[in-house]
This record gives C-alpha cells, structure tokens and sequence, in this order.
C-alpha cells in the first residue's frame, strides 16, 4: 500500500500500526496471542448472521453486528500474522 493510498477500513489503518510482516515480540508473547480466539458462543452467533445474510434476511441492526465482528476477527488476523512472524525469527543469541 502506498504512502498515500486511502485507507478505507479500521483494518488497513491497524495494518500501519501492527505491521504484520515484522516480528518485535517474544515467543511467549506471540504464543499467548495466538490463543485469542472467539469463543464458541461468538462462532454460533456469526455463523447464525452470516447464514442471515447469505439469505438475505439479514436486518440493518445485525448486518452491523456482523460487520463489527468481522472488523474484529481481521483485527484478530493482524495480530496472528505478528505473532507467527515472531516465532519464526530465529532466537537471538544468548549473551
């Protein structure tokens, strides 16, 4: 993405701000950041909204929700690719 490019949604600005292809965190802290997950009642209600949508039966209300959820899980992205490049660093040498 250019310099100037329009950002258009909160995940592209969080881009510029995480970063995802550098690493910068210890092991421990990117493997505590790969166990963020939705939990299974997240999971039942996105599913439940995106089954909504794909009907076409979705309301201006729960559209949103979903939206909200999937900014959420691209945020979620952002920090797993972080986290993965940081475990693939080679480890610093011990001093």
């Amino acid at each position: 993405m250019s310099e100037t490019a329009t950002l258009d949604t909160e995940s592209e600005i969080l881009e510029q701000v995480i970063d995802p292809g550098t690493a910068g965190m210890s092991p421990e802290v990117a493997q505590a950041l790969l166990r963020f997950r939705f939990n299974a009642t997240a999971i039942a209600r996105m599913n439940e909204l995106a089954d909504k949508n794909r009907k076409g039966i979705i309301g201006p209300a729960e559209r949103a929700l979903l939206e909200r959820y999937l900014r959420v899980g691209n945020f979620l992205n952002l920090i797993h690719a972080k986290a993965r490049c940081a475990l693939a660093e080679p480890a610093p040498p011990a001093s």
